[in-house]
Formats: structure tokens, sequence, C-alpha cells
């Protein structure tokens, strides 16, 4: 992945362009202001963003389960009359 640095007024005019050249050219930008650092953009794989989705699902179900917050199989099971 090449890494490229863009100043902030030519991203916000160009931003669709470089959002798009990031994803198909896998192009990493840095967005200077006063050529200084404020902002990265990164290509995203699908099945990257897919784990970060399911990791943080994960967690919200791990917070539930500490708090008690769940359902048995048999009240499932009960719930769509399978039982």
């Amino acid at each position: 992945m090449t890494t490229k640095f863009v100043g902030m007024k030519d991203f916000r005019q160009n931003m669709s362009k470089y959002t798009q050249q990031a994803n198909k050219k896998q192009v990493r930008y840095i967005i200077l202001k006063k050529n200084k650092p404020v902002l990265e953009i990164n290509p995203i794989d699908e099945k990257d963003f897919a784990y970060i989705k399911l990791s943080k699902e994960l967690q919200e179900s791990e917070k539930q389960i500490k708090e008690g917050r769940f359902y048995t199989q048999e009240e499932v099971m009960q719930e769509f009359g399978l039982i």
C-alpha cells in the first residue's frame, strides 16, 4: 500500500476522488492542515469491516450475559413453539 499526503483544502474539494482511489488502488492518504497531519484515510477490506462489526456485537453480547439479560435455549424453543 502506498501513502500520499494531501492538503485539507484539496481533500475537501475532491473527497470522493480520494476515497475512490483509496479503495480501488489501495492508497493511504494523510490529510494535512498547515503541514500537520490531522486525518488519515485508509481503504477498508470488507472482511475487516465484518470482523470489526462482529467483535463489537460479541462485546455487547458478553456485557448482556454478565448483566443477566439472556434467554436459555429452552425459553427460545418455547417462544417459537418448538417444544
